[in-house]
């Protein structure tokens, strides 16, 4: 059998790999398990190099399962947004995000072919070699580089301009708690950049918009009608890092309803809100250690 403190040490980049190019915790957890499973029938030390066979399996794994993942998701009602990881608050002595795993950011990828994401992710966010690449998704090393300028241009002109700097994000993070929690819908219009973008992602499973509200004023009016279904005395509204940038979580008392918000902030104005309230994106989650 190969060995297992050579998946180990692997582990954590497997998951992150699998995580951001299928956008589903799930999704990832199964490719990691599937992953493993591979690795244990190896004859020990048949492997010469660990990170890139682990690699390359569990990115074909997600390759593969993006096709028909894209075909649901063409289906699905509202707007689609990733399942959301939410931990603990990070550490004070992290001062700048991670953007390659925000969720407006992997929305973006959303609008990817699974080639180009695949190609973009392994090589601009884990520095995979182009020809390694290439035996994931069955293109030549020269056409890989092709994918990845490709979706490397999309990228840059549709994903988010946001700040890296965790002080700045997390006081505009803080304000709109604040301001929500207190109902100061004024003061909530104060953090909101003018042409803000809030996206719901219910997928028909309870009410949401089906499509983005864009505007401070129409946001505002929004986020009022959405706090209705909250008790403000008894609801529990958390700061917790939410894909790696500070966000907000809304559990209601009996852990029955739940909202994961992640905000994109630019100039100390929160400029995207993405709010996840499909309980089946949520079930992950284990609402009673928050």
């Amino acid at each position: 059998m190969a060995d297992l403190a050579d998946f180990e040490r692997e582990r954590k980049r497997l998951w992150g790999i699998a995580y951001r190019i299928t956008g589903s915790v799930a999704d990832a957890e199964d490719a990691v398990q599937e992953t493993w499973l591979r690795w244990e029938r190896l004859p020990d030390g048949e492997v010469e190099d660990p990170r890139s066979y682990l690699t390359t399996v569990i990115s074909r794994l997600c390759y593969d399962q993006l096709g028909s993942a894209r075909a649901r998701r063409e289906s699905y009602v509202g707007p689609w947004l990733p399942e959301p990881v939410v931990t603990e608050s990070g550490p004070e002595d992290r001062v700048t995000l991670d953007e390659s795993v925000g969720l407006a950011m992997l929305t973006v990828l959303e609008r990817l072919t699974p080639a180009e994401r695949t190609a973009f992710i392994l090589h601009d966010v884990f520095a995979v070699p182009f020809k390694e690449i290439a035996d994931v998704v069955g293109r030549t090393p020269d056409s890989v580089r092709q994918l990845a300028s490709r979706a490397r241009r999309r990228v840059r002109a549709e994903a988010p301009r946001r700040t890296v700097d965790r002080g700045e994000h997390r006081r505009a993070v803080d304000a709109f708690l604040a301001a929500v929690i207190g109902g100061d819908f004024d003061g909530l219009l104060e953090i909101l950049d003018p042409e803000v973008v809030w996206r719901t992602d219910g997928g028909g499973k309870v009410t949401a918009a089906r499509l983005p509200v864009i505007g401070d004023e129409k946001v505002v009016r929004f986020s009022q009608r959405l706090m209705r279904g909250f008790d403000p005395e008894t609801m529990h509204a958390l700061v917790r890092e939410v894909n790696g940038a500070p966000g907000v979580v809304l559990v209601d008392p009996a852990g029955e309803r739940c909202i994961v918000f992640g905000f994109s902030v630019r100039g100390g104005l929160i400029t995207e809100v993405d709010a996840v309230i499909n309980p089946e994106k949520l079930r992950h989650i284990d609402l009673g250690s928050l």
